[in-house]
């Protein structure tokens, strides 16, 4: 099931800000955060919390926030202190399009509404206090140094140098998997599982996808052009950096996504026909073109 018009309107809602200290700063957040995309990480947010049969609307606050976590990276990411590219989605960096300055403080803001969506109201119950607490816990741990932002420290400290199959494989489960799969345990705290065969099964899906997708991202700075992919093809080329084309080569690494689009289907063979959407979505990660 297509996710994304429902998650473009929680987006909208969630970045409207009428307390906000700069209009200048908010717009550089809309700018980023309502620019377009995939959406994958909000749809693995609903998708997983559907199939354990979570209500749409407990899940659109864990789907919002994750992906504004989500922009956030993009933006520091894209910074001339990291990454330093000028395209994002087809269009100028956030950093590009206003200043660094501003940049930085937008992700820095995304971030902190993201955290307010997971915590939800004053005068929730104490099942669904519960709940956002387990949630905020898995975000946390997803984007700090035992995920996504220790994944980034690695990628920056590995420039030059040549990794082995191993060491890229922790850089990446850290810097793109472990957001990957948060936003599919995310779906299930939502859904009330916070453990078990069917959260496990998530678990070993969302680790497998998140390989899957870094491959196919690595292949497509090959093989893409700059206006398919929506930013400048060959970057990781051009700054040095350990990928698994160059690893591998171009038909390696098409055969590693493909391994791991196995093992996340043969992950949720437990969870029969609820894993439908699931199954589509591991398809997509390895066919997309952008």
């Amino acid at each position: 099931m297509d996710y994304r018009e429902r998650i473009e309107r929680v987006l909208e809602r969630a970045l409207q800000l009428p307390d906000a200290g700069s209009t200048r700063l908010v717009e550089a957040m809309c700018y980023s955060a309502l620019g377009g995309g995939k959406r994958l990480r909000p749809t693995l947010v609903y998708t997983a919390g559907v199939a354990l049969g979570a209500p749409l609307e407990a899940l659109d606050d864990p789907a919002a926030a994750v992906e504004l976590i989500h922009v956030y990276s993009l933006i520091h990411d894209d910074l001339p202190a990291m990454d330093d590219d000028d395209l994002r989605r087809g269009r100028p960096s956030c950093h590009k399009a206003f200043d660094e300055a501003t940049a930085i403080l937008a992700g820095d803001a995304l971030q902190a509404v993201a955290f307010d969506l997971l915590a939800g109201r004053a005068d929730q119950s104490p099942a669904e206090a519960f709940c956002r607490l387990a949630m905020v816990r898995l975000l946390s741990a997803g984007i700090g140094v035992a995920g996504m932002a220790g994944g980034q420290a690695i990628d920056l400290e590995s420039v030059g140098h040549r990794l082995d199959l191993a060491a890229l494989q922790r850089m990446h489960r850290l810097k793109t998997g472990a957001l990957i799969e948060t936003s599919l345990l995310l779906g299930a705290a939502a859904a009330g599982v916070l453990s078990g065969p069917k959260w496990q099964a998530l678990h070993e899906y969302g680790a497998a996808i998140g390989l899957a997708f870094q491959i196919q991202d690595d292949i497509l700075d090959v093989t893409g052009t700059t206006a398919e992919i929506g930013k400048v093809a060959g970057a990781d080329a051009a700054h040095d950096k350990p990928t698994y084309t160059s690893l591998m080569g171009l038909d390696g690494a098409r055969a590693a996504a493909e391994a791991q689009r196995q093992r996340a289907l043969a992950a949720i063979e437990p969870l029969g026909a609820a894993g439908r959407d699931l199954a589509a979505l591991a398809d997509f990660v390895i066919g997309r073109a952008n």
